[in-house]
């Protein structure tokens, strides 16, 4: 039976997409679509199994690198993914970190050339819906920009892409947990209460619920076990986590044509 169509997610590192997207792609491919994940770096600059971060004198890369590409092929299939793309980029790592100027770091790719293959995979696939980061990359890591970057670039070049969208957090969001959290009695955890204030609420298209499909977002995030920085979001209850992530936001960022009809659903109206 063919596709109803194929959804696109460009992302940085491995674990992106079960933090990010997770929801949306598990969605899609329940209901029959092409659902193709492009990660652009090994991650190698991710916690390492002494848990060492990528800045440590000490760090393993190597071993890094091959722990997570067995947990991202672990997570896509949790997910649903139909087709999984490494790009091999090296993790450029956070602003500052002496990685960033390495030769391979996927910060200081030729944009144009990198550009070429990925639209080639979009047209490959029939990848009419894209999803990457915004501008600042969501919250501001250097690989993430450059997904941006290479994302809009290769969208120029492709003949299949008609929309681009980005993961986002309205404003008025947090501040309905916390009063949610507050009326049940449950206990939000530092990092939501101090999150950054978010996207303006009028710049959401897309609002997706995937309450359904909360409990495998939370399993794939688990199966990148080595990320210890992901415990909080693995060890939370199933209540709270599916209250925090039942829902995605997304912002659109491009559209072939006047869109219309998204408001639910990303491919609404193609």
């Amino acid at each position: 039976m063919k596709s109803p169509g194929s959804l696109v997610c460009v992302h940085a590192h491995p674990d992106d997409e079960s933090l990010f997207t997770a929801g949306i792609c598990a969605h899609y491919g329940s209901l029959g679509y092409d659902v193709v994940l492009v990660t652009c770096t090994n991650g190698g600059l991710g916690i390492d199994h002494k848990r060492r971060p990528g800045s440590h004198r000490r760090h393993d890369v190597e071993v890094t690198t091959s722990t997570r590409a067995g947990e991202l092929q672990r997570a896509a299939k949790l997910i649903g993914f139909n087709r999984v793309v490494t790009l091999g980029y090296n993790d450029s790592g956070m602003t500052g970190w002496r990685q960033n100027d390495e030769p391979g770091a996927f910060m200081k790719l030729d944009v144009e050339k990198a550009a070429r293959t990925l639209a080639a995979l979009f047209d490959e696939v029939s990848g009419s819906v894209i999803v990457t980061y915004d501008e600042n990359g969501f919250y501001g890591h250097p690989d993430h920009i450059m997904a941006n970057r290479l994302t809009r670039r290769a969208i120029e070049m492709s003949s299949a892409a008609q929309r681009l969208y980005y993961p986002v957090v309205p404003q008025g969001v947090l501040q309905r947990f916390t009063d949610d959290a507050k009326e049940q009695g449950i206990f939000l955890p530092a990092w939501v209460v101090d999150a950054a204030p978010g996207t303006p609420d009028e710049l959401v298209a897309t609002i997706m619920d995937v309450t359904k499909y909360s409990r495998r977002k939370q399993e794939a995030i688990a199966a990148h076990e080595s990320q210890i920085d992901n415990a909080d979001l693995v060890t939370m209850s199933r209540k709270l986590f599916t209250m925090l992530f039942g829902t995605e936001y997304y912002q659109r960022a491009w559209s072939r044509r006047a869109p219309s009809g998204d408001e639910a659903d990303l491919f609404g109206g193609l």
